[in-house]
């Protein structure tokens, strides 16, 4: 992946750090997806009192996506308060949703990417339905 593609998502997700509300746990999480248009979406963690109805901020980030039209992903950054996490099993499901196994998944933690994984890496095997099937 080009060094200014990961530049531009670690910015993008750096700057909606800030907004994140994590009231609950004290971690801010923040994601940056793009899209096959290369176009990139932000998105940050929002906890809740009912904490099973806290949004990830990678799943944020790609609803925000879809929202305006991205029906694949090519690239995540995920970045946080509390050092390099990786997603969570919920998201890796979601992103597999709309991306492939050698997507990459980067990881940040104060402005640097400090590891970088692909989807496959994180999720074998991933749960898929065939969409094609049955298509003429």
């Amino acid at each position: 992946m080009d060094e200014q593609v990961k530049s531009k998502l670690l910015e993008a997700a750096a700057q909606a750090l800030e907004n994140a509300y994590s009231p609950y746990s004290g971690i801010s999480v923040a994601a940056a997806v793009m899209d096959d248009r290369g176009r990139i979406f932000s998105g940050v963690n929002v906890e809740n009192a009912s904490l099973g109805l806290t949004i990830c901020a990678e799943r944020n980030a790609i609803a925000r996506a879809v929202a305006d039209g991205a029906k694949s992903i090519e690239a995540v950054l995920i970045i946080s308060s509390i050092g390099a996490i990786p997603p969570c099993g919920a998201c890796r499901q979601v992103i597999a949703e709309f991306a492939m196994p050698e997507t990459p998944i980067l990881l940040a933690f104060e402005g640097k990417i400090i590891e970088e994984r692909t989807l496959g890496e994180l999720l074998p095997d991933a749960f898929k339905l065939n969409r094609d099937k049955g298509r003429s």
